[in-house]
């Protein structure tokens, strides 16, 4: 116990941070501006990690594309941004719920309500993430802001043991859990503005790098089509009149144009798309997408290869 109190102590995450040591002696402005100042210190930390960043998008791409999924697991803070992360992938790029999946020590409930002694335990590291049968097409992503968290270094242990190919993300340097995956990004963001509140800083850089991995992931296999998410899925009003404005952008074509190809795809964006740039009709365009693996742009080119082909 002795020893674990003093590898924490010696955590910049957990340090005191010099610049908010009267913090509560200061009015609200001050105590924003402070905050933002820290704040401001977390992207260029991110910064530092772009490299490793970049490999990871690199393995979580070619993992999706392959039939594998991406599993993040975290306890806290971390659990939490993960499973944000998570839930976003169906509603904004239409895919599969089991792709990007999470896993949290506590479950579900600890969405909501701490569950935070669960983190202590390496058994159910294990155990939850054994129950999703990781392997070797998978890419386990291991969230902790000290990078020590027993629950998800015996995860990723487990995961890299099957075969998975294996991320961690963290903000402190030379971690157990960074030393435990294939990939470490340490985005080292230093003492927080309230002592040990990881949320904070170390919060943000963690949703900061989850933001890269699974957009860059979603890029490289083609649901953006420029800066536009073609993949979008429209489930009322305001993402349907989204997907109207991105058919018009992406492709030049007046609204009617858009509409009727939106009604025509059955309301699937990325596939009025195709039927717009390469002027072909709904099967065709399905099958484009189907033999591009869903890559809009490549989906969209075949015509063109095609003919190139033929001549």
């Amino acid at each position: 116990m002795k020893a674990i109190k003093e590898e924490i102590k010696k955590l910049g995450t957990e340090k005191q941070n010099p610049a908010s040591l009267d913090i509560d002696t200061k009015n609200s402005l001050e105590i924003a501006r402070i905050i933002n100042a820290e704040d401001a210190k977390v992207a260029r930390a991110v910064n530092k990690a772009l490299p490793q960043i970049a490999k990871a998008i690199d393995i979580i791409a070619d993992a999706l594309r392959s039939g594998g999924r991406l599993i993040y697991v975290g306890a806290g803070t971390s659990g939490r941004l993960a499973a944000l992360d998570s839930s976003e992938m169906p509603p904004t790029y239409n895919t599969d719920p089991k792709l990007v999946q999470y896993v949290m020590a506590g479950g579900e409930k600890a969405l909501g309500s701490a569950a935070e002694s669960n983190e202590d335990s390496r058994e159910l590291g294990v155990k939850d993430l054994a129950a999703r049968r990781p392997g070797k097409k998978d890419v386990v992503v291991g969230i902790a802001a000290s990078g020590r968290t027993p629950y998800t270094v015996a995860a990723i242990e487990y995961a890299r043991k099957k075969g998975a190919k294996t991320v961690a993300i963290v903000c402190n340097s030379g971690s157990p859990l960074a030393a435990a995956a294939h990939v470490a990004i340490e985005a080292v963001v230093g003492p927080e503005v309230v002592t040990g509140s990881t949320r904070m800083k170390a919060g943000t850089a963690q949703k900061l790098v989850l933001n890269m991995l699974s957009t860059g992931a979603m890029i490289r296999l083609g649901y953006v089509y420029g800066n536009l998410m073609v993949n979008v899925r429209l489930k009322n009003e305001k993402l349907v009149e989204r997907g109207i404005t991105i058919l018009q952008r992406a492709s030049g074509c007046e609204r009617e144009d858009a509409e009727r190809a939106l009604k025509a795809s059955g309301n699937q964006v990325q596939i009025a798309l195709v039927m717009l740039k390469a002027g072909v009709n709904k099967a065709e365009a399905v099958r484009r997408l189907k033999a591009a693996k869903g890559n809009v742009r490549q989906a969209i080119g075949g015509r063109a290869k095609a003919q190139k082909a033929s001549a």
